[in-house]
């Protein structure tokens, strides 16, 4: 198995290291590195094309080495497929990032964008994330284990093509793993005057602490337990439903000029 590792906290985050060392522990991987010089969190799908991209070789201090570039996460994953590494991946793994992305906070996550990217691409992906606690130091040692099980015996986890796998982890140790969808983040941002100079205003607007609707079978509700939290994902947000109701209308009539009263 061929696999890129890659994050949106930066190739130096501890994240990222706990799981690449757990990952070169799996027999018969091939690893390669390549991550963004620095934090790059809530990038979402982004891509740098206005500049050249920089790109550093880096030593991990253990014998082994990657690849940090001024990109986005996403601009990791095509250097990957563009040939900066040796192999072309067969699975991409992003994370560990620093902080849960669950529900609605996939759509701004770097972490999740690489993994979309992967899928692009048509190969598997994992996108890996730890939800934090300000009470207490939280280690990501037990779900760095979890996915290196899971690339492991990856050829019998049922993933159909053009799906990724999201995971979230509890801030402590987990009871167990749980599969389950998506839920619905409630946002609470404010806007907070930040200072004013010569005629311009400065604001904060994410000010806001979030939760979330409190529903069984969602990933907030798996984390909020103590269990892992795999959710599914796929990159088709077409609504079929509207394509019927869409083509009961007269679209085509909108073509011709509207009918004025004089």
């Amino acid at each position: 198995m061929k696999v890129l590792l890659t994050n949106d906290d930066g190739i130096t985050a501890t994240g990222l290291n706990v799981l690449r060392r757990a990952l070169l522990e799996v027999p018969s991987l091939e690893l390669a590195v390549i991550a963004p010089d620095s934090n790059r969190s809530a990038t979402a799908r982004s891509i740098t094309f206005s500049e050249p991209l920089s790109v550093e070789e880096v030593e991990f201090g253990d014998g082994t080495t990657g690849f940090a570039t001024s990109g986005t996460p996403v601009d990791c994953v095509r250097f990957a497929a563009l040939g900066l590494i040796d192999f072309e991946p067969e699975l991409i793994v992003s994370g560990i990032n620093h902080g849960a992305n669950m529900g609605d906070d996939i759509t701004y996550s770097g972490t999740v964008a690489a993994a979309f990217e992967g899928i692009m691409l048509r190969l598997p992906a994992i996108a890996v994330s730890q939800q934090l606690d300000r009470e207490r130091e939280v280690r990501f040692d037990q779900v760095a284990a979890f996915v290196a099980r899971l690339v492991e015996e990856l050829e019998d986890v049922p993933m159909p093509e053009g799906t990724l796998l999201n995971v979230n982890a509890p801030p402590v140790e987990a009871s167990g793993v749980r599969a389950c969808r998506l839920g619905k983040r409630i946002y609470d941002d404010r806007m907070e005057l930040a200072g004013e100079e010569e005629g311009r205003r400065r604001y904060r607007i994410y000010t806001g602490e979030p939760t979330y609707h409190h529903e069984d079978g969602t990933d907030f509700a798996a984390v909020a337990d103590g269990y892992i939290a795999v959710t599914p994902l796929h990159f088709d947000l077409t609504d079929q439903a509207g394509i019927e109701e869409l083509a009961g209308f007269d679209l085509d009539g909108l073509l011709r000029p509207a009918a004025r009263e004089l």
